[in-house]
């Protein structure tokens, strides 16, 4: 299966590293502003300051812990397209689930484990949806117009009969009085050729 139109490997990683930082600290600001304003004392003074204190000192953080789940599973997956030669969803499904138990590593073997259960099924589930969601797209448009056996044979033009002029090219045997031009293409009826 062929990924979408991303970078090439090396310059994956970066590319994921700075998407996914991107997405913690705008998703992170929008809900860390949401829990200052809710936090802060009454007055509506009080809350922006509560909100934009929230979201400058939260929100880079979630950013960079992003960048760093980013920017690890690209690694793993890069080494697995590496080491396996191929890219498939197994590649994303199994740098889910190292990415997880690798992140988890400093509270213990057990931790890690459901870590990576967790990773692995949450990319499974994504993988399977991106699967299904091609698969439904591409039978909403087929490659192309089913025909019948044999169609049907187009009616003849409506507006006149254009036989009559024919291309003519001078040659050995054709008498030419006057040429209009000094070329070898023009327009003759039947009843010049039937003169000549």
């Amino acid at each position: 299966m062929e990924e979408y139109a991303r970078e090439p490997c090396p310059w994956r990683i970066v590319d994921d590293c700075g998407g996914a930082f991107t997405m913690g600290a705008i998703g992170g600001g929008i809900f860390q502003a949401v829990k200052g304003f809710r936090n802060a004392p009454a007055g509506m003074n009080h809350r922006l300051r509560g909100s934009m204190t929230a979201i400058r000192t939260r929100a880079p953080q979630l950013g960079g812990s992003f960048a760093v789940w980013g920017g690890l599973f690209s690694m793993i997956d890069c080494g697995l397209v590496k080491v396996r030669g191929k890219e498939d969803p197994w590649n994303s499904i199994t740098s889910g689930a190292m990415t997880g138990a690798i992140l988890a590593a400093r509270n213990g073997p057990v931790a890690m484990v459901g870590s990576a259960a967790m990773g692995g099924i949450l990319l499974a589930l994504i993988e399977g949806a991106g699967i299904l969601l091609t698969r439904f797209a591409s039978s909403q448009f087929p490659t192309g117009p089913q025909f019948a056996e044999e169609p049907a044979p187009m009616p003849g033009p409506s507006f006149g009969d254009y036989r009559q002029y024919h291309y003519m090219f001078p040659t050995s045997t054709t008498r030419i009085s006057q040429p209009p031009f000094n070329c070898c293409l023009w327009f003759s009826t039947d009843q010049e050729l039937s003169q000549s």
